[in-house]
């Protein structure tokens, strides 16, 4: 029997976020939520490491000085910021559970290879011009049009890619995969091939807790996982003392230490947040020239667009609110927030702001609407003023719930049909590549251009959409975007 919302307040939120249309309530919205912020709550710890560790073409750091001594806490704070602003935006305009942050793949790209031409502002407003350039496409139709001629297969292959992606990530964070530094095999397991650290093993305890709730169906299985891992985690840093595995010079001192955060109990969890950084932008590129300029946001584009597409396609597919072709609810409003989220990010030097592929672990705790988003981006402006808390809950104990939304996700390859060779393979390409090479926009773009060239080669051409033929050779140029820089003189 259909439920029928409440009058009153709490009837009109009901019906305009759809929680009982959608099969859900209040509390379970609360909870995914909160799930979806704890999950998500390291990049307002990850984001500042990575921009405020790289200095710009002139020596200088993201807050513009040449030591960076307030960077961290100045990146922190508009992280949390945009992110909060952001999630609650997106929930309010496309009704969806998706939260949003500082995406890794752009905020690496703008601290590992752009700063390294122009300066921060400089860098923050290729991320400005990259949003505005993203919204028009979608207000246009043209990222709807693009969207709807992704054969379904694709958008399947996709959830699928992004939950291995999920579960790589997790691994990677707890410390139970790592890099072996040699040709062959490029990663093992733990360290010389064992579980040997406490932090680590402490992932794998969450990890069973948290697979065991939520095999029983436990109501709130993933929010009950990590907050009894965190609270192990401290428990066992009182008492052991491990500290963090990598010094000041980010260079792993200890081993056997916590990842990107220690789970200890500080005397001082508030601090008034220092918003200095909104509006350092500049849009004065003499110093590196058009070409330049032109290939960067380029770059910037195609990380931003397709990053962003599969990972709304994955969390409609998980929060079973797409159709048959991958279609979902307010999908152009959703991309035109999305295309705001990154001009949000350049302004407030936070990096381009996108959906969150950790919103999964909030979907598989039940959040269907944006409701939960409220909660999600709630917790993130309070985060601006208790970033000591937030750093409470350690990557490990976070990385077992990205494990599980990971296999969850797996599931849906069950409904692609393999049988063809023209299928199997762009799939098959689209789902390895994605972990293997850290980006959700690689496995999209060789999902793309096997799917033409295969389909094309064996005497299908006719049924490849022509936008795919257009978005396949983008992709070309995506991937040969270095010798064709190096060719340009860039």
């Amino acid at each position: 029997m259909k439920r029928v919302p409440r009058g009153g307040g709490l009837g009109s939120v009901d019906r305009y976020f759809g929680i009982t249309e959608r099969g859900s309530t209040f509390g379970t919205e609360v909870r995914g939520g909160l799930v979806t912020f704890v999950t998500m709550a390291y990049i307002v710890i990850l984001n500042p490491i990575i921009l405020s560790g790289s200095p710009d073409v002139l020596g200088n750091f993201i807050d513009g000085s040449a030591d960076g001594e307030q960077a961290f806490a100045q990146a922190s704070a508009v992280t949390a910021f945009t992110a909060g602003v952001m999630t609650i935006l997106f929930g309010l305009v496309s009704r969806l559970p998706f939260g949003f942050a500082a995406g890794l793949g752009i905020n690496a790209f703008l601290a590992f290879s752009v700063v390294g031409q122009v300066t921060w502002p400089e860098a923050m407003a290729l991320v400005v011009i990259n949003g505005v350039l993203i919204v028009l496409l979608a207000a246009t139709g043209l990222r709807r049009m693009i969207f709807d001629a992704v054969p379904v297969e694709l958008k399947l292959a996709i959830t699928v890619g992004i939950g291995l992606f999920i579960a790589f990530i997790g691994f990677v964070n707890s410390g139970f995969v790592t890099a072996t530094g040699a040709n062959s095999p490029p990663v093992g397991l733990g360290i010389g091939g064992s579980v040997v650290t406490v932090p680590t093993l402490l992932f794998v305890i969450t990890l069973v807790l948290t697979g065991v709730l939520v095999a029983a169906r436990v109501k709130g299985g993933l929010l009950i996982g990590l907050v009894t891992g965190t609270v192990i985690a401290v428990i066992v840093e009182a008492i052991w003392h491990l500290g963090p595995r990598t010094g000041a010079d980010g260079e792993v001192a200890n081993g056997g230490g916590w990842g990107l955060t220690v789970p200890e109990l500080g005397s001082a969890p508030f601090s008034l947040p220092d918003l200095g950084l909104i509006g350092a932008v500049s849009f004065d590129f003499g110093r590196v020239g058009l070409v330049t300029v032109v290939m960067l946001v380029f770059t910037l584009l195609f990380t931003n667009f397709f990053d962003a597409m599969g990972t709304m396609t994955g969390l409609s597919r998980e929060a079973g609110l797409s159709d048959e072709k991958g279609n979902f609810p307010r999908l152009k409003s959703a991309l035109v927030v999305e295309g705001v989220g990154a001009i949000a990010g350049g302004l407030t030097s936070s990096s381009s702001n996108t959906v969150f592929i950790e919103s999964g672990a909030g979907i598989g705790e039940g959040a269907r609407t944006g409701f939960a988003n409220l909660v999600t981006g709630g917790m993130f402006l309070l985060a601006m003023f208790f970033t000591p808390l937030t750093g409470i809950v350690p990557t490990e104990v976070a990385a077992a719930a990205l494990v599980i939304v990971g296999a969850l996700m797996m599931a849906q390859i069950k409904h692609i049909d393999l049988g063809d060779f023209r299928v199997l393979l762009p799939v098959f390409l689209t789902v390895a590549v994605m972990p293997m090479t850290y980006s959700i926009a690689n496995g999209i773009g060789a999902g793309f251009v096997a799917w033409v060239l295969v389909h094309a080669l064996s005497g299908r051409a006719k049924r490849v959409h022509w936008l795919l033929w257009v978005v396949a050779a983008g992709f070309v140029v995506f991937f040969a975007r270095g010798p064709i820089e190096a060719l340009l003189g860039v």
